[in-house]
Order: structure tokens, then C-alpha cells, then sequence
């Protein structure tokens, strides 16, 4: 990095001296990732509230990045750190999931989707179940369209609440969300800090099976125990992602302490202390291992941000 974590923080002076979140120089990002890899953030900032992140926008200067993360579980960070400041929401303020109506949901950004099921069990609303086996946040699900089970966000979501990098908020429709296949159109800009969602009434009994089966079926096929990102790679159109990466041998392939697991070869684990550029490697090197056997190209589903440490960048095979 150009600077430390506390020479930006003392560049921006008395500008944030009204913030009641906590701002954390050169915070260590492999302690909230799931894969538990990569270089600090610059400055971490949990916000206290949405007000608070308000603020906060409106007094970084807009040359000086700002990226919002989630609970970590989709998420690669490389070994040279991410610059300027890494938001991430904060459980009190941004994690609470309410019943507003006999079908609607409303939840926070920082809500866990697994709290999002539960909160629709306890007011027999359905069709929330797969969330009950997706293991982030809402502002994730909300952004990437998460699905699992046959079910997909976009089919919940009825609007979406945001803040831009001005600090003004907006509220997005589900077709302002411009949702497709693990994607949405909403400017990247945007740091999403709830939504209101909608189901249908249920008997509690079927959404507990539901959810039980859910809970089996990842357990059963996935390594839920692992250090581990979730699904590495998109599935690509008529095939699934794990089927062509088996296909190509490389289940169970490694690069260092990373793998690609030996129970569900679509997860890319850290087995140990496996760095950044050991996951990241691993993974071009199975788009490439793919590539050459069936022709496909797989797409990455695990964001990846930061920057590289000089002289150990990684090239991407099909970017």
C-alpha cells in the first residue's frame, strides 16, 4: 500500500470525527474471510448504522476507494491488501429481519440468510427455505442473486434499499435490480443496506421439511466444515460447474494448501495456510484444465479484490 491504515485515517483529519462506527487501520481481512487468505484492508469501517454511513460517504473524498464486504464467504482477497476503505455492515446495525405483513419480510444488508429462513418459519411464510443452506449475508444475496434449491433471490425481492457514493439513498424495484443467472445490474457504487422481500403463506410443517432437506443436502455433498469460499465458479449454461471440473481431473487438485475439495470438487478449500495467491492460482488453473478438456469456460462466482503483491500476480487464463 502507498500509506498505512492511520496516515489516511490522520490525511482525513477532524472529516470523520463524527462517526460513531469503529475505524480500524490496517485490519487483517484473512480474520473475516471464510477462506481466512489475503492482505489488510487499508482501514476497516463498521458502521453504526445506516445514518452513520451516511456520513461516512459524504466525508471520504471520492478519489479514495470505498468497497462494502459481506460476511466474507464468497470472498478471495489477494495478498496485497485492499486500498483505501473496506466497509463492512455491522450485526447490530444492519442484521435484523422483521415480519412486515402476513407475507413480506424486511431484513438488513448484514443479516445472515439463514436468520432470513428462520424469521419466515416463525410467521409461516414460504418460499425462503433455500436460504436456509446459503451461508452469507443478504447484501450478498441481494447483489449476486443467490440461489440454491431451485430457488433464486430475485423471485423474493420486491425492492431493494441503497446508499450511493454520495451517501444519498435510493430504493431499487426488482427490475431496477436488473437480476440474471449470479449477477445484477445495480451499479456496483451502490452499498445495498436492506430490502423488503415477499413470500406466501405456508404451512410451518412443510417449510421445516424443507428447510431439514435443505440442511441434508449440504451437509451431504458439501465440506461445510472447511475453510472454504462456497461454490467457486458459476455454473455454465446446460452443465454444472463441478461436473466439467471433474471431467478435467482436478478434483482434488492443490497448489499449495489450497484444493479444490474431494467432496464436492466445485469448493475450493484452504487446507492449511493457504495464501491469496495460492487460491487464485488454483483456481485459473482449473479454468484453464477446463478449458482444454471440454471446451468450457468457467466464470468465477468467489469475488476477488485487492491487489496482488508485486511479482506474484496471477494471470487470468480467459480474462
Amino acid at each position: 500500500m502507498t500509506q498505512s491504515g492511520s496516515d489516511l485515517l490522520a490525511k482525513l483529519g477532524d472529516r470523520l470525527s463524527g462517526l460513531r462506527g469503529r475505524l480500524m487501520p490496517d485490519a487483517g481481512m484473512d480474520k473475516i474471510t471464510w477462506l481466512r487468505a489475503g492482505g489488510p484492508a487499508q482501514v476497516l469501517f463498521t458502521p453504526a448504522d445506516e445514518e452513520d454511513l451516511a456520513t461516512f460517504l459524504r466525508a471520504v473524498p471520492e478519489e479514495i476507494p470505498v468497497m462494502v464486504v459481506g460476511v466474507g464467504s464468497n470472498l478471495l482477497v489477494r495478498d496485497g491488501g485492499v486500498d483505501g476503505f473496506v466497509v463492512r455492515l455491522s450485526p447490530k446495525g444492519f442484521g435484523a429481519a422483521k415480519v412486515v405483513s402476513d407475507v413480506r419480510i424486511e431484513a438488513g444488508a448484514a443479516t445472515p440468510d439463514k436468520r432470513v429462513a428462520a424469521t419466515a418459519l416463525d410467521a409461516g411464510i414460504g418460499g425462503f427455505h433455500f436460504y436456509h443452506g446459503i451461508p452469507g449475508a443478504i447484501g450478498g444475496a441481494l447483489r449476486m442473486n443467490a440461489g440454491a434449491n431451485g430457488v433464486e433471490t430475485r423471485e423474493r425481492v420486491v425492492e431493494v434499499r441503497a446508499l450511493d457514493r454520495q451517501g444519498d439513498a435510493h430504493v431499487l424495484s426488482n427490475s431496477e435490480m436488473g437480476y440474471a443467472y449470479r449477477s445484477s445490474m445495480a451499479s456496483k457504487s451502490l452499498i445495498f443496506t436492506s430490502a423488503l422481500f415477499e413470500g406466501y403463506r405456508e404451512d410451518k410443517d412443510a417449510i421445516q421439511a424443507s428447510m431439514e432437506g435443505v440442511q441434508q443436502h449440504r451437509e451431504t455433498v458439501q465440506p461445510v466444515r472447511e475453510k472454504t469460499g462456497g461454490s467457486t465458479f458459476k455454473n455454465p449454461e446446460g452443465s454444472s460447474a463441478w461436473k466439467e471440473i471433474d471431467k478435467a481431473g482436478m478434483r482434488g487438485f492443490k497448489v499449495g494448501a489450497a484444493q479444490m475439495s474431494e467432496m464436492h470438487c466445485n469448493f475450493m478449500i484452504n487446507t492449511g495456510e493457504a495464501t491469496g495467491h495460492d487460491l487464485e492460482t488454483l483456481g485459473e488453473t482449473v479454468r484453464r484444465r477446463v478449458r482444454e478438456t471440454s471446451g468450457v469456460s468457467l466464470q468465477w462466482e468467489i469475488k476477488r479484490i485487492g491487489k496482488f503483491v508485486a511479482g506474484r500476480e496471477v494471470t487470468p487464463f480467459l480474462d
